[in-house]
């Protein structure tokens, strides 16, 4: 089974999806790592710190709106091209030492540069499953595992920057990233027209039906209970992403800064990685029937901090919750083979536009309650509502029959 993962990377178009993904995330994260650490050391707050991360997510929430229905118009190729285009000028911009920086980090990365993340994760998750076939959720694996290094990766390197390189200079690295990536999938990728494209319009005619689209998507999941259920299980991503946003406040509060904070930032991902190769080497059905107890599992560690954990101790329930998280991968994966292909770039769209713009509102929060309770009890705090709320989700996954779903999805090859 675990061998069966790597048969992706037979497939070509995957190889340059992969790559690029790669570039993208990895300098992504430098970037947002570096300006969180500057915002909380300027300003002490938790809070603030917390909204500064969490702006980088908030944005999605109206470009998944407006923007994810583009993926089911235009061939995707061209989608993710322009977007990556459009980050790679922008970051740039930023770049630039003489523009100021707080300005620039609110109009230009955390908000103009997410809106075009929207579109480019709907093309390229739609792009996915007709590259792959039957090796679809080998080829998620693969990209949950190279995503989360990538974010291990560049965390651990963003919380050296301030002191390093510079942010200037990350931001420059972040540029260069989205640029090669736009060429990458230009020179290596079909264009991949959408099965039913959608009419043409005049371009206010687009915005004004743009919401209409974004409907499409939404009755694509709620009208099928199996996709409504799996939505649900991902969305619980907004409590156990909590820790993220409060690492830099949690490491001042324990004593540590410095390289220890992309140490904290990096315990989740890590345990992400090795929690998506360990599924791989169980059966579908297995993975399926173990959907509601793993996410039940990615919020029960983060109880350890009503005790107040030190580093080791906090890092070690980090790796845990991580852990449990890599039944995402199987819960994004059935989900986007269930949906049908020609609202397949609106259905991810919308799904992903709660998700990120939730974890989004979950990290503000989560400051927010920080700022009164501190970092360990807020975390805390988070964990008890998604055990709570995983709890619910799990009983509902259980009556959703995984074995009659595994049935109907394409054979594993």
């Amino acid at each position: 089974m675990a061998s069966r993962t790597w048969n992706a990377f037979t497939v070509p178009g995957f190889r340059v999806v992969w790559v690029a993904g790669v570039l993208s995330t990895a300098g992504d994260q430098l970037a947002r790592v570096a300006l969180t650490i500057l915002v909380f050391q300027r300003t002490g707050s938790p809070a603030w710190s917390a909204a500064t991360y969490a702006l980088s997510m908030l944005p999605a929430l109206l470009s998944g709106a407006l923007l994810s229905w583009l993926a089911d118009r235009f061939p995707r190729r061209r989608v993710m091209v322009v977007c990556d285009l459009v980050r790679a000028g922008l970051v740039a911009l930023m770049a630039v030492p003489v523009v100021p920086l707080p300005l620039l980090a609110v109009l230009l990365v955390l908000v103009l540069v997410q809106l075009a993340e929207a579109p480019f994760s709907a093309a390229q998750g739609a792009v996915l499953p007709e590259l792959l076939g039957g090796r679809y959720e080998a080829g998620q694996t693969v990209q949950q595992v190279t995503n989360q290094l990538c974010l291990v990766a560049g965390f651990a390197a963003g919380a050296l920057v301030v002191t390093g390189v510079g942010p200037h200079t990350a931001l420059a690295i972040d540029a260069v990233t989205f640029a090669v990536s736009a060429a990458l999938l230009r020179v290596a990728l079909g264009p991949h027209v959408p099965p039913v494209s959608l009419p043409g319009d005049a371009l206010a005619s687009r915005w004004r039906r743009s919401w209409r689209q974004v409907a499409g998507g939404a009755v694509a999941v709620f009208g099928d209970r199996r996709l409504a259920t799996l939505l649900w299980l991902g969305w619980l991503a907004l409590f156990t992403v909590v820790p993220e946003g409060l690492a830099v406040p949690f490491a001042q509060e324990i004593g540590v800064g410095g390289g220890w904070i992309g140490v904290l930032l990096a315990a989740e991902p890590a345990g992400a990685v090795v929690g998506a190769v360990l599924l791989r080497l169980v059966s579908r059905r297995t993975r399926l029937r173990a959907l509601g107890l793993l996410a039940i599992g990615t919020s029960v560690p983060l109880l350890g901090y009503w005790s107040g954990p030190g580093l080791v101790p906090a890092l070690v329930l980090l790796f845990g919750s991580g852990l449990c998280s890599a039944y995402q991968v199987t819960a994004g994966a059935t989900f986007v083979q269930l949906v049908p292909p020609d609202v397949r770039g609106r259905a991810l769209g919308f799904a992903r536009t709660g998700m990120v713009a939730g974890q989004g509102l979950g990290i503000v929060l989560g400051g927010l309650l920080a700022q009164f309770t501190g970092p360990a009890t807020a975390i805390a705090a988070a964990g008890t509502a998604g055990a709570l709320v995983a709890l619910a989700a799990a009983a509902v996954w259980s009556r959703r029959e995984p074995q009659a779903i595994s049935a109907v999805l394409p054979a594993e090859s």
